[in-house]
């Protein structure tokens, strides 16, 4: 990962750096809109520190490089205490390097760090009078902020009424969930209004608007807490209790008031002995970032212990007992230079971004989702637009909003398809998301290559290749065609000599007793994928009752609610004629060992679990497999887990109750020790459920 930026050449581009990095700043404490994202201004202030350093001299009153909020914000409320920005650190060498400074500086080894979430928001205290919240402040320039208590009552976390009448302030960041920016932009481009660029963006403009016709709701989570200076009632039984206990029993506290920490989320801070340990819950929590709810943009890490904080001591613009340590970014301002449109298996039209490629999170993003046209009209999105991209783990990139600010009246509307793309047909608009009014038929190598995989038919020895040349060959127009294949026609394909003819029919004739589950799957039925169709299987048993059900029963399976049911029901009768020919070649249409169900009689997730090993309990996978269970897909593992009585999930919470860890868990791992999960490794897992194991 790049620390450091490129050098300012000369005087010249020092000065216009500032003069970009100020009006950035400005720009987003003003309104919570910049033309540079996060990282691109991280860069840019490193630069001019670089430069700074290197001609003291020349360095410019305006310059943002050690002041709070970049010396942007403004405010009129004095702060009790300065509430300061924190130092940045890049890597664990720079982390060690700074720990081991702070040490020297305190005069011996720390034997507390408190390590917890950077949340990626707006900086506030809330001041509270006998229980009560009575001011709202922006941390502005550390010394004064904005009093922005109009926003109190549309935060979440940050009750109006404390547990108990004391008197204090609160301090931490004000953001926005994935949710609640979901929520936000559709209901702001509802009332006419651009939509927001990204979460962070949107707290900090929310925070600061009034007399909207509409309101946006927010998050706290607070960071850390301080006594409101006598003669206020109720702040004198506290003073010693925020100012001389350590840090994170001051959290515990605030969060038995009622207010919101990190302590319930999947992150929770937590104190370490040393600094090597603090490396660890580092990297434990940079892996998590993918699956949290909340965007965090980094890891903080602070002296837990109040005496270590007090020897350590406070510069003018950040403490010297904490840092930032901050994580690669995974959102980007790029271009958006095109949409292509491409068409599924299914025949769902789906429109893809093409970007000025831009490094997020360590790799190259080209290109990005867009859902569905109903999306792109909602965010008002056009050709040419600045487009804030978001990345993070293994996700799809996707388009937050585009930057409307940064507009040049040079963009050009999208242009949505009037026929199908792939095939010319006519297109289905009554849903939000398009489909080929051919449906499956459009994109027929698609189907095929997707019915015969791994997780669905596992039939060997048919790639995409091959899927081709039946296709153009006129043998196979869906897959239930597959069965009625003869050894004279497969011989007379390309590059089908005996062996691989024989080889392809005996994986053809094995796929024919596959179960009701891969069935299902194979035939894509939309609103399921391959975990809900082992659960359909297992409560229905057969395919004959599953085509009876209506979508009242369809509902009684764990999983499918009112929504999703008529979507099914729709789909298998759709899909009634491939059936059909399935049934007629003799594929397999049973679950092996479930059993109808009652009529009448909701779904037991228990029951249609099965019984054996495993029976009641949650399980899961994570890691690569070794032994027995190395050649096993993941699905095939959740198959495994149902044939021995359990339950597959594919997240640890506290409903999990077995999790087996392959080679390089990672942070489902972390998650299941946080949590007090029981682990087990393939081997242990494999012992367990033998029984169950393929073949026996």
């Amino acid at each position: 990962m790049k620390t450091t930026s490129a050098a300012l050449a000369d005087t010249a581009a020092y000065a216009e750096a500032v003069e970009t990095a100020t009006k950035a700043a400005a720009a987003y404490y003003a309104t919570g809109e910049s033309p540079l994202d996060d990282d691109a201004y991280d860069r840019l202030v490193r630069a001019l520190a670089a430069y700074e350093d290197e001609h003291p001299d020349e360095v410019l009153p305006d310059s943002p490089t050690g002041k709070v909020a970049g010396g942007a914000a403004v405010g009129d409320v004095p702060h009790t205490v300065p509430m300061l920005s924190l130092d940045n650190v890049f890597s664990a060498e720079q982390f060690a390097t700074w720990a081991a400074s702070l040490e020297r500086r305190i005069g011996r080894p720390l034997e507390q760090w408190s390590v917890e979430p950077k949340l990626d928001g707006l900086a506030v205290a809330a001041r509270y009078h006998d229980g009560k919240l009575v001011q709202l402040i922006t941390r502005g320039d550390g010394s004064a902020g904005e009093d922005v208590s109009h926003a109190i009552g549309t935060i979440v976390g940050l009750p109006g009424r404390l547990d108990r009448p004391v008197t204090l302030e609160v301090r931490g960041e004000v953001l926005m969930t994935t949710a609640q920016f979901e929520r936000a932009n559709a209901t702001r481009t509802g009332h006419g209004a651009a939509p927001f660029a990204n979460p962070r963006n949107g707290a900090a403009g929310t925070l600061r608007a009034k007399d909207r016709p509409y309101t946006v709701e927010m998050t706290f989570s607070c960071y850390d807490a301080l006594p409101l200076p006598l003669p206020l009632p109720g702040s004198g039984d506290l003073t010693g209790r925020l100012q001389d206990e350590p840090h994170s029993e001051v959290l515990a506290y605030v969060a038995g008031l009622g207010v919101h920490t990190a302590a319930g989320t999947a992150v929770p801070p937590r104190t370490v002995a040393a600094a090597d340990q603090v490396q660890a819950r580092v990297e434990e929590i940079a892996a998590l970032r993918a699956e949290l709810p909340f965007g965090i943009d980094g890891i903080v890490i602070k002296a837990d212990l109040a005496a270590d904080r007090r020897a350590a001591g406070s510069g003018t613009r950040a403490p010297r007992w904490a840092i930032a340590y901050k994580l690669p970014a995974v959102e980007k301002v790029t271009q958006l230079l095109a949409v292509e449109w491409n068409v599924g298996r299914t025949g769902i039209i789906a429109p893809r971004a093409v970007l000025e490629p831009v490094e997020i999170d360590g790799s190259t993003v080209t290109y990005a989702t867009l859902h569905n046209p109903a999306d792109i009209t909602r965010r008002d999105l056009r050709i040419g637009d600045q487009v804030m991209v978001y990345k993070a783990g293994d996700i799809i990139p996707r388009i937050e909003a585009p930057v409307a600010h940064l507009r040049t009246g040079s963009e050009t509307a999208i242009a949505f398809p009037e026929v199908c793309p792939q095939c010319g047909s006519g297109i289905d608009t009554s849903e939000q998301r398009w489909r080929c009014s051919r449906g499956r038929n459009c994109h027929a190598v698609a189907s095929l290559s997707y019915a015969v995989g791994r997780d669905q038919l596992d039939i060997e020895g048919l790639g995409g290749t091959r899927a081709v040349q039946l296709v153009e060959a006129g043998l196979v127009r869906d897959f239930a065609d597959l069965f009625s294949l003869t050894r004279e026609q497969l011989l007379s394909l390309d590059r089908m000599g005996e062996t691989s003819t024989d080889n392809l029919l005996a994986a053809i004739e094995q796929a024919r007793t596959r179960p009701l589950a891969r069935v299902l799957a194979a035939l894509g039925v939309r609103g399921t994928g391959r975990s809900m169709s082992r659960r359909i299987a297992r409560h229905f048993a057969t395919m004959e009752q599953l085509r009876a059900a209506d979508a009242e029963a369809v509902q009684q399976v764990e999983g499918i609610g009112v929504e999703k049911a008529p979507v099914i029901v729709a789909e298998l009768a759709e899909l009634a004629p491939l059936i059909d020919k399935l049934v007629a070649v003799g594929v397999n249409m049973t679950e092996p060992g479930a059993t109808p169900p009652v009529a009448g009689e909701a779904s037991d997730p228990a029951a249609d679990a099965g019984s054996g090993p495993l029976d009641g309990m949650t399980v899961v996978v994570t890691g690569a497999m070794t032994g027995p269970l190395e050649k096993l897909s993941r699905n095939e593992m959740n198959e495994l887990i149902e044939r021995a009585g359990g339950k597959a999930s594919s997240s640890v919470s506290k409903r999990t109750s077995l999790l087996v860890a392959g080679e390089n868990a990672g942070s489902k791992r972390a998650k299941a020790e946080d949590l007090g999960i029981r682990t087990a490794t393939p081997d242990e897992f494999a012992d367990l459920v033998a029984a169950a194991l393929p073949g026996d």
